[in-house]
């Protein structure tokens, strides 16, 4: 058992400091983080992707069901829409309840391909949740295999950070992934792709421009009543469109009998009074993510290229930052 009460009593008083109406209410979900850790590091509550069969595993960060059916009709590689609890309700709680030594045998013959930076903090410096939020107590007891076991590793993130938009392109992670099948084959194949979490960047990839503020802020803005709903939702869905397109092509070139195409989590869109996805947080709208099946036939209309452009890593904390994560 760890102990942070000294750290967890001075972000307290900061907090009431700054919002005595809401601060009771962040008292208590601390303490529920606690229990909710406690139990879940144990015995993981939602499908594990590994249950599951699949060659190619194509992860889209935050992607609600409900919008994925709404641009189902768009591409001809979604059919049915299928749903399935996740098993956390931010990417880092789902990734060390998806990379265990229960799965091991599994992990080992895995090729991930990941934008994500939370990857890093998890395996490389051992970050394990909490993550955004500081509880008194830490009686979590996770059981993470560490990244050698997966049969190879790609951290597209770290190279491939676009600087113009604040994220890993799906462009860059399709290149991966390409090669990654054609070159190492493997059993399965697991790409992690970062859209369409914030930043909304679909329309403005599609109209040659920098983001908006509201675009990189996105959900931020809606729940401090600076934005419309109905505007940053467009955003959002059209950021899923964006990684679909890329998708697709990606699907033309790979050879896979079953493509599997989920999420870590959804996106609440001040559902039940959150927004974003709260760690934690087990309301449908963030926990039950969609799954798709389909095939992939690879008919070499594309070369990857994965050569990177940037003089220098991205740290973790700066990538993290751009995507929302303080």
């Amino acid at each position: 058992m760890r102990t942070n009460v000294r750290e967890w009593l001075a972000e307290m008083r900061q907090r009431f400091r700054e919002n005595p109406v809401r601060a009771p209410l962040y008292v208590v979900y601390t303490w529920y983080l606690v229990i909710w850790y406690a139990v879940t590091s144990r015995m993981s509550l939602g499908t594990n992707v590994y249950e599951r069969d699949w060659d190619v595993l194509l992860i889209l960060d935050a992607c609600r069901i409900d919008t994925l059916r709404e641009v189902a009709d768009e591409y001809e590689f979604i059919d049915d829409v299928e749903t399935m609890w996740s098993v956390g309700s931010q990417s880092d709680e789902w990734m060390a309840n998806t990379f265990t030594e229960e799965y091991r045998s599994e992990i080992e013959k895995t090729h991930y391909v990941t934008g994500n930076g939370h990857a890093s903090q998890l395996f490389e410096r051992h970050n394990l949740p909490p993550k955004n939020n500081t509880t008194p107590l830490d009686v979590s007891r996770w059981n993470l295999e560490d990244l050698s076991t997966f049969d190879a590793v790609d951290m597209v993130w770290q190279d491939h950070h676009d600087e113009t938009y604040g994220v890993a392109l799906p462009r860059s992670m399709t290149d991966h992934a390409i090669q990654a099948s054609r070159d190492n084959n493997p059993d399965r194949l697991m790409v992690h792709y970062m859209q369409p979490h914030r930043p909304y960047i679909g329309h403005a990839i599609r109209e040659g421009r920098p983001p908006t503020e509201l675009e990189q802020e996105g959900y931020e803005q809606l729940e401090a009543g600076e934005a419309d709903r109905d505007v940053v939702y467009d955003m959002y869905r059209e950021t899923l469109r964006f990684v679909l397109d890329d998708i697709e092509e990606l699907l033309e070139n790979l050879d896979a009998e079953t493509v599997a195409i989920t999420a870590d989590h959804g996106e609440s869109f001040g559902a039940c009074g959150a927004y974003g996805h709260p760690e934690g947080f087990p309301y449908p709208i963030v926990k039950k993510v969609p799954w798709v099946e389909t095939t992939a036939t690879d008919e070499h209309s594309r070369e990857p290229d994965v050569e990177s452009s940037q003089t220098d890593q991205i740290d973790v904390e700066e990538h993290l930052e751009d995507l929302g994560y303080r």
